[in-house]
């Protein structure tokens, strides 16, 4: 049986939409595979969620920013 790939990275914000996107992927097929022992797919499946809930986040953000304009210019979107 092939070894396991590491364990999740640790809980650290992601640099980018995409690269939470990119993350989660990468868990997917780990998990998918079945080749992961119990304890790294229960961290798998939180940091799965925790980049999920990003991702989500970064989606709202784009479509709010989309929805608001001011004097039909769109407003700067920030992250805060």
């Amino acid at each position: 049986m092939p070894k396991a790939n590491p364990s999740p990275r640790p809980d650290t914000a992601p640099t980018s939409y995409e690269a939470a996107l990119q993350e989660l992927e990468g868990l997917v097929q780990q998990m998918e595979s079945g080749q992961l022992p119990l304890d790294q797919l229960l961290s798998g499946y939180q940091r799965g969620a925790e980049l999920l809930a990003y991702c989500r986040a970064q989606l709202d953000a784009v479509e709010q920013q989309i929805k608001v304009l001011d004097d039909g210019v769109l407003k700067p979107w920030t992250t805060a």
